[in-house]
């Protein structure tokens, strides 16, 4: 398969997570005691990232600095995908956000950097003429008014399929793009006097001479002007079943674009890759949104907000229950753990102040997978996990459903991987009966333990 090519503005994405209890003695503002920083990549970076968990192959073509946020943006995305550097002129551009309880106190942009205008190099035509797909997440800093990329952009829209992620300080999109993907407020800024979504959507779709305009609406889904038809696109009963409380939305609008972009990639319709968008940002912004994304840099010693890991489970759930603390669980059997397992951790760790993993023992991997599992022993399995930083505590199980343990550990939140509804899961009842709730989180595609096996096996 082609490529999906993201082209954009990248920055890097900062959170300063910490408990506020307390006023500033000279205003009245809260004192926040700061206890992490967690950083990731942002803008184009961030699209590319989420991209990567929609489709194998991702590059990156994005404006890069050379200063200490540059490199660390680099290294962020280097870990993820293929990246493309163009010059930058400037600073790079970091956002930090001062968090607490679930909440952002404030937003501090630091950053002057935007692409220069220099005619592209060879490596950039390469990569963007391999494409299957294109992503442009305009961010306002230069590379989607880059004359020559627009150029470039313009001559393959006729047989390519681009998506557009507009910003109000970017340009129009070129013409002919498959999709364009504003939020209500940028499709009024786009079409001033305006405010009607499928309004809005038809407008734009004319003045950009668009197959297709997806204007955002949040928990109402989109609006998507297609053709000669106008219709609503809702978020999917299964994704619904999961929005048991508010999220971060941070990057939710990256998440659609990204999701939209590789369902084009795989042959759908329009109106097909509009509906998977949809469903994968509302899922998106349950599962923790851009945050659960974040790698942690700083820990102070003793913060609530990550438990000791000594003792058992149980021990772990009843401290965080004592300290007003959210505990999750997840499960599974995690034989031969794989970046899905480590996408799915590091999702649910971001739900709450500790993760607890429900193992399957090895009975209970083998009444399940059959004889020849787990690849892995139960001992190892646990091991392993417990060196993540993701997991705080495992325990093991052997019946065939963690029912009975679920019950004892009494979780906030239960996530499972995998294109499950709530109704489908043994599990459910028993989570309800304590108060919790469940979120499902798409798992990366291409990945499987299964899959992995027989890769093993055909190459032996």
């Amino acid at each position: 398969m082609r490529p999906l090519v993201v082209v954009g503005d990248a920055m890097l994405d900062v959170d300063l997570e910490g408990t506020a209890e307390r006023l500033c003695p000279e205003a009245p503002v809260p004192v926040v005691d700061v206890e992490r920083q967690w950083r990731r990549a942002g803008g184009a970076g961030l699209a590319a990232v989420l991209a990567a968990r929609s489709t194998s192959e991702v590059v990156l073509v994005a404006a890069l600095g050379e200063d200490a946020p540059g490199r660390a943006l680099t290294g962020l995305l280097g870990r993820e995908v293929e990246v493309v550097p163009l010059p930058l002129r400037g600073g790079t551009v970091c956002k930090t956000r001062v968090r607490s309880g679930g909440q952002t106190l404030l937003r501090l942009d630091s950053g002057d950097g935007v692409a220069t205008a220099v005619p592209l190099d060879a490596r950039v035509e390469s990569v963007l003429r391999s494409a299957g797909a294109v992503l442009v997440a305009d961010y306002g800093r230069g590379v989607a008014r880059h004359p020559g990329m627009r150029r470039l952009l313009s001559e393959l829209a006729p047989g390519v399929p681009i998506v557009w992620d507009p910003h109000p300080r970017g340009p129009n999109p070129v013409d002919g793009v498959r999709l364009a993907t504003p939020n209500e407020a940028e499709a009024r800024h786009f079409a001033p006097g305006y405010t009607d979504a499928a309004e809005l959507a038809k407008i734009l779709r004319g003045e950009w001479a668009a197959a297709g305009v997806a204007v955002t609406a949040g928990s109402g889904g989109a609006v998507l002007a297609d053709g000669q038809n106008c219709s609503t696109v809702p978020v999917s009963r299964a994704a619904r079943s999961s929005r048991g409380f508010p999220g971060d939305t941070c990057g939710a609008g990256d998440r659609f674009a990204a999701a939209a972009a590789a369902a084009l990639l795989d042959g759908a319709s329009t109106p097909e890759a509009v509906s998977a968008a949809v469903d994968a940002a509302a899922r998106f912004v349950v599962a923790g949104g851009a945050s659960a994304l974040s790698t942690c840099d700083t820990e102070t010693s003793g913060s609530r907000a990550c438990p000791d890991r000594s003792g058992s489970a149980f021990e772990l759930a009843a401290r965080v229950r004592d300290r007003g603390g959210r505990l999750v669980a997840t499960g599974g059997c995690f034989d031969l753990l794989h970046p899905g397992h480590i996408s799915l951790l590091r999702q649910a760790r971001a739900l709450g102040d500790a993760l607890v993993v429900c193992l399957n023992s090895d009975d209970s991997v083998r009444r399940l997978k059959g004889p020849a599992r787990p690849i892995v022993p139960e001992r190892d399995r646990a091991r392993l996990l417990t060196e993540l930083s993701s997991v705080d505590a495992v325990t093991v199980f052997d019946e065939d459903s963690p029912v009975a343990v679920l019950d004892r550990l009494r979780p906030d939140v239960w996530v499972k991987g995998g294109d499950y509804t709530d109704a489908d899961l043994p599990e459910s009842e028993v989570v309800h009966r304590h108060g919790g709730e469940i979120v499902l989180i798409p798992m990366v595609s291409g990945y499987s333990t299964s899959r992995l096996v027989a890769a093993a096996h055909a190459g032996a």
